[in-house]
């Protein structure tokens, strides 16, 4: 397997290449936990010493080099995405912990980098419906 020497980002993606010379990237919303980081929390990392992992201690994020050998890039027009849009003022944060699931799934689904099950998109339909009912009675 080929093994991690350098990681660098620009505004939009994560780049890495490896002691074989191979360079890959990956967009950040990817890595919902990458995309909400500022520069200097993206640059506070730690390659592993078999170099196949980056860890990012202050986030309590690590990636694998297996990660960069998708090919998935962010679909902005999904129906996850489409009912944020129409909400900005929903955080999505709140959402998740609402339907009991991580932060970075939900912000995966928003960016197109993994799509709901139906079960799950029933659930999060539901809950922003309770949030509209509970936003009328205040």
């Amino acid at each position: 397997m080929e093994t991690i020497k350098n990681v660098w980002f620009d505004a939009y993606r994560i780049y890495i290449r490896t002691k074989e010379r191979n360079k890959y990237s990956r967009p950040l919303e990817a890595f919902p936990e990458l995309k909400d980081a500022d520069a200097e929390q993206r640059n506070a990392f730690a390659i592993s010493s078999d170099g196949e992992e980056i860890r990012w201690e202050s986030l309590d994020a690590d990636l694998h080099i297996s990660s960069f050998f998708e090919t998935k890039e962010p679909n902005y027009q999904n129906e996850v995405a489409q009912l944020f849009a129409r909400f900005p003022w929903l955080n999505y944060a709140e959402v998740a912990k609402e339907i009991g699931v991580y932060p970075s799934l939900i912000a995966r689904y928003i960016y197109g980098m993994a799509e709901p099950t139906p079960s799950q998109m029933e659930q999060l339909r539901s809950s922003l419906h309770a949030f509209g009912r509970e936003l009328q009675t205040a």
